[in-house]
């Protein structure tokens, strides 16, 4: 995967989105950067930015994807995929449904995802080496180059949507006291019942990741 380095950015998301409007660009296609000042989170929050963690956003073709991956489902599969590739390397990290990466109860980074056309666009923030405070870091010692070539060497080989959701569902039970939010409406991911597209049953509503 081709890599743009930066020093600063204010979001690699947007950068990214600005550089898909040359109809050049080659995918698959990532944006790294040193620093991110104005970084995107979940339902709209900002993503705090602190020196030395990893700001990362990379661009596929949705043709490029695996056949069976739902993708309202997307940001569970590169999720999960960045969750194995840290796990190869003697993190504890686990994947709080649907994209948030944590290290036992804290929060240690997280992914969102966003369709521009024909392309999917994931956006990754984690916590390497510095975290605000009811936030942690990662719980291993790694160089950013190290963890991407890693990480995308994996997305490569296209796994299959049935191949990640196998293992993912097992570990599904983790959510047990953590909640989500859908429309600033509090979720208890314990009450859940997780489906094999990835979506979850509360209350009798189906609910898809809208990250």
């Amino acid at each position: 995967m081709k890599t743009t380095y930066l020093k600063s950015v204010g979001s690699t998301q947007i950068y990214l989105k600005e550089l898909l409007k040359d109809k050049n660009l080659e995918l698959p296609h990532a944006v790294m950067s040193d620093v991110q000042t104005d970084g995107i989170g979940s339902r709209d929050n900002s993503w705090q930015g602190m020196d030395g963690n990893l700001f990362l956003s990379f661009a596929l073709s949705l043709d490029s994807l695996p056949k069976d991956l739902k993708l309202g489902s997307a940001s569970i599969y590169f999720a999960y995929l960045l969750k194995e590739t840290l796990q190869s390397l003697d993190s504890s990290t686990w994947l709080k449904w649907p994209n948030d990466f944590y290290i036992d109860d804290l929060k240690v980074g997280g992914m969102i995802t966003n369709i521009v056309n024909d392309t999917l666009i994931c956006g990754v923030g984690l916590n390497l080496v510095n975290s605000p405070k009811e936030y942690t870091t990662l719980d291993i010692s790694i160089s950013k180059d190290e963890l991407l070539k890693n990480y995308f060497k994996n997305i490569e080989k296209k796994v299959s949507w049935k191949q990640v959701f196998s293992k993912y569902k097992l570990e599904f039970y983790k959510n047990q006291s953590f909640s989500t939010h859908k429309n600033n409406l509090r979720i208890l991911l314990g009450d859940a019942e997780l489906q094999c597209d990835g979506s979850i049953i509360s209350n009798g509503e189906r609910i898809y990741s809208t990250r």
